[in-house]
């Protein structure tokens, strides 16, 4: 069985033959299986959003190809178009692109321009209301009368609605505050489940990432630096370190321990910090 999406050697170069040419993505080849919750992480500038945006079809590749169950996404134009909807995109700070009347158009969007049948439409909305935790009462109210957070809700909604296989999210935690991101993700959570849907989720916090993803994908001056489960890359700490990427809390914490002389190994997890101290004292955790 083919993998939902299969990018092979992909590179996008931006301004070629001018002055500003620059390669943004360079030779990256990587499988995605459907279900899995991918993490993409990677300094400022290292090709993150670029990526995102060849995944559904919005930017076309330099060299190399995009491929979704098997077809190439550019095969045809009918199938570029396809691959829109069966491969949702949040933006980051999404909220800015709410523009209809209310929360119920806002979220219809889509649905609509996918030409399903009103009812369709109305079920579909509802249920991707009922994902990110918004009442029946606030889809008839104006989107610009909610907050922050909650615009935020309804713009994933509107991606949600149009019940994508695969849901990309580029900081969908941005400028929320504590309960604002553990709801959000939640969220998330709860249409993967529901849907049995592939996440891939670009994140400046390591703690997110490395608590919800099952593999993540580092990437840095436009290539791919690693791909592995957030225990295989979060072992190479002082090489994330050195490409000016952040690392869990607790990896922060157990590396230093290890500095000072504990034989502890590297962990990433509040699960993996508790066993790993246990087993140190030679006793139970509640000891």
């Amino acid at each position: 069985m083919a993998p939902i999406l299969e990018v092979k050697n992909l590179t996008h170069i931006y301004s070629i033959g001018t002055p500003f040419e620059h390669v943004a993505l360079k030779d990256i080849s990587f499988t995605v299986e459907k279900g899995e919750f991918i993490g993409i992480i990677g300094h400022t500038g290292s090709g993150k959003s670029t990526l995102m945006q060849h995944l559904n079809g919005l930017i076309k590749p330099t060299e190399g190809t995009v491929l979704l169950d098997g077809k190439d996404i550019w095969a045809d134009k009918k199938f570029t178009r396809q691959c829109r909807f069966r491969v949702g995109l949040v933006f980051q700070y999404p909220e800015y692109q709410l523009f209809e009347e209310t929360v119920y158009k806002d979220i219809a969007f889509g649905p609509k321009n996918m030409g399903l049948k009103p009812e369709e439409i109305d079920r579909r909305v509802r249920e991707a209301a009922g994902f990110v935790g918004l009442t029946e009462e606030q889809l008839n109210v104006s989107p610009f009368d909610l907050s922050g957070g909650q615009k935020r809700r309804v713009a994933i909604a509107g991606v949600i609605a149009m019940e994508p296989e695969v849901l990309i999210l580029d900081e969908p935690t941005a400028g929320l505050d504590p309960d604002g991101r553990e709801d959000i993700l939640q969220n998330i959570q709860n249409y993967r489940k529901a849907k049995n849907a592939t996440i891939m989720m670009v994140s400046h916090s390591m703690n997110d990432v490395a608590k919800l993803t099952d593999r993540l994908f580092v990437l840095c001056d436009a290539q791919l630096a690693m791909n592995g489960t957030p225990g295989e890359v979060f072992a190479h700490a002082q090489q994330l370190v050195e490409m000016g990427l952040d690392i869990p809390e607790v990896t922060r914490v157990f590396l230093k321990l290890r500095a000072l002389g504990l034989d502890v190994d590297p962990v990433y997890s509040l699960e993996q910090a508790v066993d790993a101290l246990t087993a140190c004292k030679g006793g139970s955790a509640d000891a």
